[in-house]
């Protein structure tokens, strides 16, 4: 695969063979961001669990202390004084069978996270093949299927983000911008460790953490020492 000029120029700054603390993982991350637009600052954190047993999958939500410095486009699939409510709360839209309509008719998908109340589940299941595959299901565990949609758009809209495992046994997550100062990518960073931590199943033997990475959206991964975050 060739790679770009500054892919190449900030590789330089990384040892590959060392595991960076936090810290340091941090300011490299700043200083590998290379491109003209604002990256994303994403942990890629592969788990010594098997995600094809049901009690070795790792899923959860967890608010980020300074956000992840994007916009979330909140969608709420909900009915009378919900949807008032939801409207309310600062949701970017609203609605029923008429957003399934939508979605389904017209390939919409101009939002991030998918909020419905329990009563919809039934109508928002019709999506389950689209919203699926993109990670945008709601889901009781994420806090997206719940009756108090205020706090789900309040949480959402101040930096929730959603953890799973992919089928490589990876969860990758966002943690912040380049422009993000490097001790406020540290909080966030130590926030997602901890939850994911915190989330070990019991079915898990051995290893839990077998690899950290750090990248930039175009930059190369600086690999964290895994030892230093579970001190």
């Amino acid at each position: 695969m060739k790679r770009g000029k500054k892919y190449l120029e900030s590789s330089k700054l990384i040892d590959r063979a060392t595991l960076y603390d936090p810290a340091q993982t941090m300011e490299l991350a700043k200083q590998t961001g290379k491109a003209k637009f604002d990256e994303t600052v994403e942990a890629h954190i592969r788990l010594g669990v098997d995600s094809r047993h049901a009690d070795q999958q790792v899923r959860g939500a967890v608010v980020l202390p300074h956000g992840t410095g994007k916009k979330v486009r909140v969608l709420v699939f909900a009915k009378g004084d919900k949807a008032k409510e939801a409207e309310k709360g600062g949701a970017d839209y609203v609605g029923a069978e008429d957003l399934v309509a939508k979605i389904q008719g017209e390939n919409w998908f101009d939002f991030d996270v998918v909020v419905a109340t329990p009563d919809m589940m039934g109508v928002v299941g019709r999506l389950g093949k689209v919203l699926g595959p993109k990670g945008l299901m709601p889901n009781p565990k994420a806090g997206t299927v719940t009756p108090d949609v205020t706090k789900a758009i309040a949480d959402i809209k101040a930096g929730k983000i959603e953890y799973r495992l992919d089928k490589t046994n990876i969860i990758h997550c966002p943690i912040g911008k380049v422009s993000f100062e490097a001790e406020k990518l540290v909080d966030n960073f130590h926030t997602l460790m901890e939850a994911i931590i915190k989330a070990k199943p019991v079915a898990a033997k051995g290893q839990y953490l077998k690899s950290v990475v750090v990248t930039t959206t175009m930059g190369p991964g600086i690999k964290v020492n895994p030892a230093k975050l579970t001190e």
